[in-house]
């Protein structure tokens, strides 16, 4: 480093030489004031070819795009089948807000100023972070079955609780990325989600840090990742970047299960009117339709969908419980999303009304997602309760 960087604080510059080139780590605390000087500093003393910040596209616009809230395409992120993505993500902002408002600086703004400074000074940025989408769904795929509902419940759990920040919570988060510490506080019994939240993204950065152009570089990352960074930059881990950066393909086992199921349902009904009549098929078939319409209308209800949306769910639920193409509650959150669009403001104030359990059934964006969740878990019911009786009804003389 330059002497005139030599002021800096040591413990959070970290130079590394190698190939003749020089990458240049700045560990931050994605909470800090003094980290956002910091990368200021840093990026101005040194004038680097290239500044790499520890953020995908997705969370840069999320940073750099404040009303980007205003202008989501509802109704195409339920045909894409991404209402769980985005319900993550608001999870994770409001999450964010919530540190921001007690701090006075929102997380993850040092990485913002370090985007702005090498703008200002003419130096190209590098978004070196994996997409959290791809971080997400692999920390889903690892996490095992029974420790999945441990996981929902949880994150649902930590929506309404108030976030106190103590010193020792301070210092906790100075050392790790928000990220990594949201789902810390969600799982702190999965070990296993360590290796997919910082492990991989260590060998993501380093690669993508080295794939920058220059013989100068400056890495603004977490100071969580300092270490890894820095062993994975002395090696060659290209060979690992495509199994890393890859959504699991969802499990053969599943996808069979999925279609196993209908298949038993629809072949039962059959089954039953070939040896009992078509009669008693059509009352099995019936409680079918109600066994799934009821409870999934009802979850609709109570969510206070818009009296289309419910009956959505009556006519839906029986029909999408046989394919799992498509759940209930998909159908039931774009209906509500067309009869019951959000307006600009509930888009401005869903990182606060999330949090709060009242807000949910007041905030049209947040009723589309209890359209989603409480019809398709109706549904569910409905289809257990539906599928032993028929089922109870064919093993019977």
């Amino acid at each position: 480093m330059t002497d005139s960087a030599t002021h800096l604080e040591a413990e959070d510059v970290h130079i590394i030489e190698k190939d003749g080139r020089q990458f240049i780590l700045v560990g931050t605390a994605h909470v800090s004031r003094e980290s956002v000087d910091l990368v200021r500093q840093v990026i101005e003393l040194e004038k680097p070819d290239c500044v790499c910040v520890e953020l995908d596209e997705k969370r840069y616009e999320s940073l750099s795009k404040k009303k980007r809230w205003q202008t989501l395409d509802l109704k195409q992120i339920i045909r894409k089948k991404q209402l769980s993505t985005l319900m993550i993500n608001l999870v994770l902002a409001s999450y964010q807000k919530k540190l921001g408002d007690q701090l006075g600086v929102m997380p993850g703004s040092e990485l913002l100023e370090a985007a702005n400074t090498a703008d200002a000074n003419n130096i190209p940025v590098a978004l070196c972070d994996r997409d959290v989408r791809v971080t997400m769904r692999r920390a889903w795929k690892y996490t095992s079955f029974f420790k999945k509902g441990y996981l929902l419940a949880t994150i649902i759990a930590s929506l309404f609780e108030e976030t106190e920040i103590t010193e020792e919570k301070l210092k906790e988060l100075k050392e790790t990325d928000v990220l990594s510490e949201l789902m810390a506080e969600l799982g702190q019994t999965m070990p296993e989600l360590k290796t997919v939240l910082i492990d991989e993204r260590d060998t993501f950065l380093a690669e993508k840090i080295k794939q920058a152009k220059g013989e100068k570089i400056v890495a603004v990352v977490g100071a969580g990742h300092i270490e890894g960074v820095k062993k994975a930059l002395h090696e060659d881990r290209r060979h690992q970047m495509e199994e890393i950066n890859t959504i699991p393909p969802v499990s053969s086992m599943w996808k069979l299960i999925g279609w196993l199921i209908p298949t038993i349902i629809i072949g039962s009904i059959i089954l039953i009117g070939y040896m009992k009549g078509a009669a008693v098929a059509g009352d099995n078939l019936m409680y079918w339709i109600l066994a799934n319409g009821i409870p999934s209308s009802f979850g609709a209800l109570i969510g206070l969908a818009h009296p289309i949306t419910i009956l959505s769910a009556f006519i839906a639920a029986p029909i999408t419980s046989l394919t799992p193409v498509i759940g209930a509650g998909y159908v039931c959150a774009f209906v509500q999303a067309i009869v019951q669009p959000p307006v600009v403001h509930e888009f401005e104030t869903v990182l606060d009304d999330i949090s709060k359990i009242r807000r949910w059934w007041s905030n049209k964006l947040l009723k589309v997602f209890l359209a989603f969740m409480l019809p398709g878990f109706g549904s569910l019911i409905g289809t257990w309760i539906g599928g032993f009786e028929i089922i109870s009804n064919l093993t019977t003389p």
